[in-house]
């Protein structure tokens, strides 16, 4: 008798039902929170981004207030959700570092990550993270054997050591000598290069994608040189998180009250020095933080500490009896990557695509959180009503037939 070698059945995408409610909750929070802070480089030139000196908006009233509340609330923190999250679907598709197939079915993911990533920034918007990701996350895919104590303890401890020489940096920039603080402090953008930024996005098509190739181009010199080495550490800790059973719920209740309790105590903290840096004569970005002696720059630097208290929050809703609040997060994170790349095609198409108003530079920070909003409760509507009759969402589906390399199903049976 002789025996028969059955090959194993060819790996697939994670059926609905299987997947970690928690993750696509954290998931959807993320894409939403991004777009928050996203919301002013679609519609204003990538040099206010940091400095509201330059704004073509006074900032001051209603208009403060706006920006405070991303300052505070937002700013890095869901990409810094994002980019842990990215860590932890790793480890999901990859496995450890012996599973040869899964390791494939992960270098093709990425690779096709890589291709949508170029058309998006590309063609669509300069601060696409996706490429980013795509190369970052090679490196990280040859973690993937680590325990999870020492991703964990490797990627916080990185994390943190960049973020105290950010916050260092910070502090002197405040306190140093007089000649280095003035140059630090010192824009190397005017407001005549923001009205130049403007006429060319609302000058038409031509004009838009040549801004937006140099802000790209800016932007990828940053991601090799800066963002790579914050990133990284980033995706390290999330697939910790995600091996110790922290980001699917099975750590002890305390431990998550203990985050969402450190992150409260950083908001009330951060809260009032930003609004003290915004308030300031010169504006906030240009003063090198002496407004608030560097303090708001230091303690900005920390954003992972309020992150883990945003996910906190969620894994807590999701596993501990709270699963009604954390539901309408799902299905958008169900359908991230099309979500985040749906809202550069609304964005874009309000402020600067042939198509739109081309509203570029029209739009104040009081009007963009009302576009902020609307944006997020298309989204909330719509993610639950595609998924009702299709398997996943379209840019899914794309990039798993990239990833996988044969047709798959996106209609539901019946």
């Amino acid at each position: 008798m002789t025996s028969q070698t059955v090959d194993p059945p060819p790996l697939a995408p994670v059926e609905a039902g299987d997947r970690i409610a928690a993750l696509d909750a954290m998931r959807g929070l993320a894409v939403l929170g991004i777009l928050a802070v996203n919301a002013a480089a679609f519609a204003l030139p990538f040099m206010v981004y940091d400095d509201p000196a330059l704004s073509p908006f006074p900032v001051e009233g209603a208009n403060a207030v706006a920006r405070w509340a991303v300052e505070v609330f937002f700013q890095q923190k869901f990409i810094t959700l994002f980019a842990l999250l990215f860590g932890a679907s790793i480890y999901l598709v990859g496995g450890e570092q012996g599973d040869a197939a899964r390791g494939a079915l992960l270098k093709r993911r990425l690779l096709g990550l890589a291709a949508i990533a170029l058309i998006h920034g590309l063609g669509f918007w300069y601060g696409d993270v996706l490429l980013l990701y795509a190369w970052a996350g090679l490196f990280v895919s040859l973690m993937r054997s680590m325990p999870a104590r020492r991703l964990i303890g490797l990627g916080l401890g990185l994390t943190l050591l960049l973020a105290s020489l950010q916050a260092g940096t910070a502090l002197f920039a405040a306190h140093g000598p007089e000649a280095f603080t003035r140059e630090f402090s010192r824009s190397q953008f005017s407001t005549d290069m923001v009205r130049q930024s403007i006429a060319a996005y609302r000058s038409g098509w031509a004009g838009a994608m040549g801004q937006n190739l140099t802000a790209w181009l800016m932007i990828q010199g940053m991601s090799l040189m800066v963002f790579v080495f914050s990133t990284v550490p980033l995706m390290m800790l999330g697939m910790g998180l995600f091996k110790s059973g922290f980001l699917s719920g099975r750590a002890p209740t305390g431990l998550y009250l203990a985050l969402v309790g450190l992150a409260g105590l950083l908001l009330a903290l951060l809260g009032p020095l930003e609004w003290r840096e915004l308030a300031a004569p010169a504006g906030g970005g240009a003063t090198g933080g002496q407004a608030t002696g560097g303090l708001a720059g230091a303690l900005a630097a920390y954003p992972v500490l309020i992150t883990l208290g945003y996910a906190s929050l969620v894994i807590l809703a999701a596993t501990r009896g709270g699963a009604r609040l954390a539901a309408p997060l799902r299905p958008v994170g169900r359908m991230a990557l099309t979500n985040y790349l749906t809202q550069t095609l609304v964005m874009t198409s309000i402020f600067y695509m042939p198509w739109g108003p081309r509203l570029f530079g029209q739009v104040d920070y009081v009007q963009l959180w009302g576009v902020v909003v609307a944006v997020w409760a298309l989204q909330l509507a719509w993610s639950p009503l595609w998924l009702s009759r299709f398997r996943m969402g379209p840019m899914e589906w794309v990039w798993r037939r990239l990833t996988y390399g044969r047709p798959l199903p996106l209609r539901k049976a019946g």
